[in-house]
C-alpha cells in the first residue's frame, strides 16, 4: 500500500477520535452543560447529521478542487471547530461546532476515499479502504479511551483540545504528501470547470444502480446499530453492569481493539469473499446484540460482548464501504460521499433512537435491543434484494431465450 494512505489515516484518526469520544464523556458534558444524558447524546447525532449533509455536497465540490487544497481546507475547518467547542459554555454553540466539524470531516473523508482507491489497483479497493479506516479503529483503541481519560482527569474540554492538537501533524502530512495539481475527480486540471461539471452529472447518473443503493441502505442500518449501542456504552456499563468509572477508558479501548480486528478481517476478505463475510457477519452481529442485551448485568459477559461486537460491526461496516466503491466504479468521488452520508445517517438515527428508548423509560439496556432491531431490518433488506435480483435474473433469462417475434 502507498505510504500516503497511512498519512491520510492519521487525519482519519483525529476525526474518528472526535466522532467516537463522546461515548466516554456524555455524563460529564451533561452535568457541565446542565442537560440530560439523552440530550447530550444529541451531540453525536448532530455530528452525524453534518456528515450526512456534508458528504455528498462537499464531495461534489471536491470534484473541482485540487486534492491537497480540498483536504487541507477541510482539516483546518475541523481544527477550528474543536477549538471553539473546547472554549464555549453554551450547549447550543457546542452543538453547532459538532455540525461544522462533521461537515469538514465529511468533505475530507469523501476526497480521501477517492484518493485512496485511486492510488491502488482496481482489485485492491478493499485493502485501501481498510488502511484508511484503520485510522478510525486506532481512534477507538487509543483516541477514544485517551479522550475519556483526559475527561476524567481534567474535564471533557481537554479531549476537544487534544483532537485539535492531533489534527496539526495531519495538516503537515497532507501538505507534504498529497499531490497539488490534480482534482479529486482524477487527473483533471483544477482550472478546467467544464469537465468537472460533466463528471459530476455522469457520477450522479451512476449512483442510481440498485446494487449501490441497497449497499448504502445496509450500511446505514448496520452503522445505526453500532452507534446506537456504542454512544450509550458508558452509562450502560456504569449504571447497569456496575463497572466503576475508572475502567471506562479500558472498556472503550477494548471496543477499539475489536474494531481493529474487524477492519483487518474485512481488509483481507472484502476483495475476495465479500458475500460470505457480509452474510455470516451480519447474522453473528444480530446474535451478538441480543446476547449483549440479555447479559448486560454481568461484567465478564459485557467485556466479551464489547470486543466481539466491535469486531463484527467494523468487519461488516468496512466491507460494505468497499462494496459501495466497487458498485460505483463510474462514480468514485460521489460514491465515497454518499457512502459517508449513508453510514452517518445510521450514526444519527442510532443515537437518536437509543436516546428515545432511554427517555421513554426503557432503561440504559434498551439501546442494545434497538441495535438488534436495526440489524434485523438490514438482514430483511438484504434478503428482499437477493430474492428480487434472482427473480429479475430469471425473467431476463427467459426473455433472452424466447423466440423472436
Amino acid at each position: 500500500m502507498p505510504f500516503v494512505l497511512y498519512l491520510l489515516a492519521l487525519a482519519v484518526f483525529a476525526q474518528g477520535t472526535s466522532e467516537f469520544m463522546l461515548s466516554g464523556l456524555l455524563s460529564d458534558i451533561a452535568a457541565d452543560m446542565e442537560v440530560s444524558v439523552p440530550a447530550a447524546g444529541a451531540l453525536t447525532s448532530a455530528f452525524a447529521v453534518g456528515m450526512i449533509v456534508g458528504a455528498p455536497l462537499l464531495a461534489a465540490l471536491g470534484l473541482r478542487m485540487p486534492r491537497r487544497r480540498a483536504l487541507l481546507g477541510f482539516l483546518a475547518a475541523f481544527l477550528l471547530a474543536h477549538a471553539v467547542g473546547a472554549l464555549t459554555t453554551s450547549f447550543g454553540v457546542l452543538l453547532a461546532t459538532r455540525v461544522v466539524g462533521a461537515l469538514a470531516n465529511a468533505g475530507f473523508l469523501a476526497v480521501a476515499l477517492t484518493t485512496a482507491t485511486a492510488l491502488v489497483p482496481p482489485d485492491a479497493k478493499g485493502r485501501a479502504t481498510s488502511v484508511l479506516l484503520g485510522g478510525t479503529t486506532l481512534a477507538c483503541v487509543a483516541g477514544v479511551p485517551g479522550g475519556a481519560l483526559l475527561g476524567q482527569l481534567w474535564g471533557w474540554r481537554t479531549a476537544f483540545w487534544a483532537v485539535a492538537l492531533i489534527t496539526l501533524p495531519a495538516l503537515v502530512a497532507v501538505a507534504r504528501a498529497v499531490p497539488a495539481d490534480t482534482c479529486a475527480a482524477g487527473d483533471v486540471p483544477a482550472e478546467a470547470p467544464t469537465p468537472a461539471r460533466l463528471r459530476a452529472r455522469t457520477e450522479l447518473r451512476a449512483l442510481r444502480a440498485p446494487r449501490l443503493l441497497v449497499t448504502l441502505l445496509l450500511g446505514a442500518l448496520v452503522n445505526g446499530a453500532t452507534f446506537c449501542a456504542f454512544t450509550y456504552l458508558e452509562p450502560l456499563a456504569t449504571r447497569v453492569t456496575g463497572i466503576d468509572d475508572a475502567w471506562i477508558p479500558a472498556l472503550l479501548a477494548l471496543f477499539g481493539l475489536g474494531s481493529s480486528v474487524g477492519v483487518a478481517l474485512g481488509g483481507r476478505l472484502a476483495d475476495s469473499r465479500p458475500v460470505p463475510l457480509l452474510a455470516g457477519g451480519t447474522v453473528a452481529l444480530l446474535a451478538g446484540w441480543v446476547v449483549f442485551a440479555l447479559t448486560a448485568g454481568n461484567p465478564v459477559a459485557v467485556v466479551v460482548c464489547v470486543f466481539v461486537q466491535g469486531a463484527l460491526s467494523f468487519a461488516v461496516g468496512s466491507t460494505l464501504i468497499s462494496q459501495a466503491m466497487y458498485a460505483a466504479t463510474q462514480a468514485p468521488t460521489l460514491a465515497g460521499g454518499f457512502a459517508t452520508a449513508a453510514f452517518n445517517l445510521g450514526a444519527a438515527l442510532g443515537p437518536w433512537a437509543g436516546g428515545r428508548a432511554i427517555a421513554g423509560g426503557l432503561g440504559h439496556r434498551s439501546p442494545l435491543w434497538v441495535g438488534a432491531l436495526l440489524v434485523t431490518l438490514a438482514l430483511a433488506t438484504a434478503g428482499t434484494a437477493w430474492v428480487t435480483g434472482r427473480r429479475r435474473g430469471s425473467a431476463d433469462g427467459r426473455k433472452e431465450t424466447s423466440p423472436a417475434t
